[in-house]
């Protein structure tokens, strides 16, 4: 069954479909729209993280308000834990990165391998013809096959985190928010008559959420102290483990002023893991913040592999304007980056993900940064 953007949802007709069901609105009215469309709807919950003692997951909450879309819509609701499946693909990659002092995405591994991996195996399993989840992306036919888009509403756009789903699966997806703007979708609950429809948006990943992250990190990574250092070798402090911080950080250095120094914030610029040390400057705009260039792990396409250089606009994290780059495949899969103009904070583990327009053309882990001083002498 070919993917349906938004506005053909009529043609759903009859289709067998099983929805993601977060407990949140945006599934909620994802699943509204595709039962008026005409489909025969389903909604499943994905348990991903089961820690009973974890006063900040709200799962058992999430899951009792998916029941209660799901009782108001009049739809079956299944429950399936994909805790083990979570751990082993995401969750021990994400410790891994984080011991290696990189600062990785689990939103994007979530996706790929477990939303639209198991997840959607799990759905076609049990008949459906179409896996719907209520992500802000919209799909849509070309030459080469479905294509990802950006959302309509370009503040809510989730394409960057669905970049790395295998390309063929998106025959199977169906993503009923792509058009729409997410004041219309609360709207929408609202006049349903959905009980979530003033519920605040989700942070995403449950072992995240609304939690102080550095105690929670601790509990699976050890503290490893090290010098925090200028980038001329004065000492300012002690960190607690390269792994608790990331590059453009500003918060929870505890350095403070310091005598000789200008009253400015200060940053971390790099980590240098041989040493074990932080290195911090001053200033959100020093040049030791700013990148020109990167290189990518093996690069993952949505669209038919390129192999001559050509221009895209690239994001190097989720909240960022696309920038205009040249992209260099190499022989080896990887990709060679090189922006027109310096990126801020540019960060090993994240993600590079390449835009043409709307269209997503995929992306791939940041493996190496290039400062921009050092860029311009190498170009």
């Amino acid at each position: 069954m070919s993917a349906l953007p938004g506005p053909r949802l009529a043609s759903m007709r009859g289709a067998r479909v099983i929805i993601a069901l977060s407990g949140g609105v945006d599934s909620a009215v994802a699943a509204l729209l595709l039962k008026e469309a005409g489909a025969t709807v389903q909604g499943l919950f994905m348990s991903n993280w089961e820690e009973t003692d974890d006063v900040y997951c709200s799962a058992a909450q999430d899951f009792q308000d998916a029941r209660a879309v799901a009782a108001e819509l009049g739809i079956p609701l299944h429950r399936m834990s994909f805790a083990a499946q979570y751990r082993a693909q995401v969750f021990e990659h994400f410790l891994a990165e984080h011991r290696a002092g990189r600062t990785p995405n689990p939103d994007v591994l979530c996706n790929r391998e477990i939303k639209f991996g198991v997840g959607l195996e799990w759905a076609r399993r049990l008949g459906a013809e179409c896996f719907a989840t209520g992500h802000y992306a919209r799909l849509a036919a070309g030459p080469s096959g479905t294509g990802l888009y950006k959302a309509r509403d370009t503040a809510k756009d989730q394409s960057y985190f669905l970049h790395a789903v295998h390309a063929q699966h998106w025959a199977r997806v169906c993503l009923p928010l792509g058009e729409w703007h997410k004041e219309a979708v609360r709207q929408r609950a609202r006049t349903a008559g959905l009980p979530v429809f003033d519920k605040p948006d989700s942070t995403g990943i449950c072992f995240i959420g609304e939690r102080p992250f550095f105690e929670f990190l601790s509990r699976f990574v050890d503290r490893r102290p090290g010098p925090i250092e200028t980038d001329r070798g004065v000492r300012l402090g002690e960190h607690a483990g390269l792994a608790f911080y990331t590059l453009g950080q500003r918060a929870g250095l505890r350095i403070g002023g310091r005598a000789g120094f200008a009253q400015q914030p200060w940053y971390v610029a790099a980590k240098d893991a041989a040493r074990n040390a932080l290195i911090v400057v001053q200033g959100h705009e020093h040049p030791l913040l700013r990148s020109r260039a990167l290189h990518t792990g093996r690069w993952h396409w949505l669209v038919p592999p390129r192999a001559a250089d050509f221009r895209a606009d690239l994001k190097v994290r989720y909240r960022q304007r696309e920038q205009p780059a040249r992209l260099e495949p190499q022989d080896d899969g990887t990709m060679r980056v090189s922006f027109e103009q310096p990126q801020r904070a540019v960060t090993a583990g994240q993600y590079a993900v390449a835009y043409e327009a709307d269209l997503c053309l995929g992306g791939a882990v940041i493996e190496t940064v290039y400062p921009a001083t050092a860029a311009a002498a190498a170009a």
